[in-house]
């Protein structure tokens, strides 16, 4: 008689849930869809890799092909590209999802991000927890309303998908695309230039109307944030701390936006927004700068005007943490600037360097030594 094996573990009461809830929409017992998922996770391993930033591109060209459906009245178009766009995904979730949906929006005076959170998005995530619950709120209607205000576009485009363990949601514009509008409106010599700004927080071309600081939180409260937009590539992971830029393939016009997130996170807004408060005020006072993402490709930081490009609105937060993390080296102008230079105008601000090897440690000294 041939023996089976049993296994058993533990697991949190909340994934459990989620499982039998699952279990209970594919009409299969718990072990069949223990079975299922096991077996469609080991497929995955057996196939060529497909990187984050190639399914977002595919969404964003599939979405691209019913911009201004609405506006034409071709519904139809409309119904026919959502259709496309759960077929790539559910080949990739393999399991069918728990909740899955898309809907073409108008940007008009009247359309308002808390109204399609409260009827649409809200609805479709289920009774997840409080904390994941309010993540999605304020990163939902964050990036939503950043693409009514400045996305200059017609169309956004918003893709849903819930599965037992995570959620993600893809907002897709039309408009002129973010990094070439903050490229505009700063008067940056590029639009890789725009994701460094990005990544130190407040930064608003309306400043009369946003205080700069939705993207920023957004990308520090998901598992998972990317923007892809023109030729540039932008992605944050909680579980890592740089951010990274990278070259994309050429949209025709727009945004593509991705959050994701577990359904069974601890996290909470409030802990990620007294990360980057310190003293008493409790206001957004500190920042976190990815030092790499100031250089390009095999370019070394040697100079004083990548200094200056790195510094700038340094002077809008109390605390600057400098992370060194992927940075080999570092020239003396470049120490000088920050670390002289700046300090030296700026004596009330804090910069604190991290992950930096010992070379780059050796500069940073040498140009404290000298203030």
């Amino acid at each position: 008689m041939k023996k089976t094996e049993v296994y058993s573990w533990r697991v949190a009461v909340e994934l459990k849930r989620s499982l039998e809830e699952a279990a209970r929409a594919e009409k299969l017992s718990l072990a069949q869809l223990l079975e299922r998922i096991g077996l469609a996770w080991l497929a995955r391993r057996a196939e060529p890799d497909e990187t984050e930033a190639d399914i977002q591109q595919q969404l964003h060209q599939l979405a691209a092909q019913s911009f201004g459906s609405v506006q034409s009245g071709n519904p139809s178009l409309s119904r026919e590209v959502s259709q496309r766009m759960k077929s790539k995904m559910s080949r990739r979730y393999r399991l069918k999802p728990l909740a899955e949906w898309t809907q073409n929006f108008e940007i008009t005076p009247t359309l308002a991000e808390d109204f399609v959170w409260r009827s649409e998005i809200a609805p479709r995530l289920g009774t997840l927890p409080d904390n994941v619950m309010n993540i999605w709120n304020y990163g939902f209607t964050e990036m939503f309303n950043n693409a009514i205000d400045h996305s200059e576009g017609h169309t956004i485009i918003v893709y849903l998908v819930r599965s037992e363990t995570e959620t993600e949601i893809y907002l897709l514009d039309d408009g002129v695309g973010i990094f070439k509008k903050i490229q505009k409106e700063l008067g940056l010599l590029d639009e890789r230039h725009s994701v460094l700004e990005l990544a130190k927080g407040k930064l608003t071309t309306t400043p009369d109307r946003h205080s700069g600081e939705g993207i920023f939180f957004t990308s520090r409260m998901f598992d998972e944030f990317t923007i892809i937009s023109g030729d540039t590539y932008f992605s944050h992971k909680f579980s890592q701390q740089e951010d990274w830029i990278q070259e994309s393939q050429q949209f025709s016009s727009g945004t593509s936006v991705r959050m994701k997130l577990s359904n069974h996170t601890s996290r909470t807004d409030k802990k990620i927004f007294d990360h980057f408060s310190s003293g008493d005020d409790y206001g957004f006072n500190k920042t976190v700068v990815p030092v790499k993402l100031a250089q390009y490709g095999s370019d070394r930081l040697i100079s004083r005007s990548q200094a200056k490009r790195l510094i700038v609105r340094f002077d809008r937060f109390k605390t600057v943490v400098l992370d060194f993390e992927g940075v080999d080296g570092i020239g003396q102008a470049f120490a000088d600037e920050v670390f002289r230079v700046f300090q030296n105008q700026h004596p009330d601000i804090e910069l604190v360097p991290i992950n930096a090897n010992e070379d780059v440690m050796r500069m940073i000294k040498r140009a404290m030594s000298n203030r």
